[in-house]
């Protein structure tokens, strides 16, 4: 991983400003909420996660740092590859829950087939182990049809 992203105080410029939101009186009356810009850039962020100063102008430095790093070296950046790395974590888990629930409703179809209680020309298995489901009647007049037969009308 890259090193984290940091700014030299002299490129940034800020203000304070009254929050708005939840929080009530207390964040709409004081000047907690501050606005960080980066001259250079002239990239702007505004950060009021909490109710201290110092706290917002530390996260909103971190932020501003970010946003720089990722105009500048773009999918280089360290947050770039954070996200990637975030993303290919993500997909790894999803395949391998679709892996695993595959496996288990091919171990269920294989038990009732071989308990009798599925025709074998239902369903069809693969050499490759894949189950193949016929087509069924999908158009609303099919489903509207045999509702009425089946209510005798």
């Amino acid at each position: 991983m890259p090193p984290r992203p940091s700014l030299d105080d002299s490129e940034i410029s800020g203000s304070y400003l009254k929050g708005s939101g939840p929080g009530g009186q207390k964040i709409n009356k004081t000047n907690s909420a501050v606005q960080l810009i980066h001259i250079p850039t002239n990239t702007v962020v505004k950060c009021q996660a909490t109710r201290s100063q110092s706290q917002n102008r530390k996260i909103a430095k971190q932020i501003l740092a970010q946003k720089v790093e990722l105009l500048e070296k773009g999918d280089q950046s360290r947050a770039a590859i954070v996200t990637n790395v975030k993303k290919k974590r993500k997909a790894s888990k999803i395949k391998k829950s679709k892996r695993k629930y595959r496996a288990l409703e091919e171990e269920k179809r294989r038990k009732r087939i071989e308990a009798g209680l599925e025709e074998a020309g239902e369903n069809e298995i693969d050499e490759v182990g894949e189950v193949e489901v016929e087509e069924q009647a999908t158009s609303k007049s099919d489903v509207t049809f045999d509702k009425a037969e089946n209510d005798g009308r």
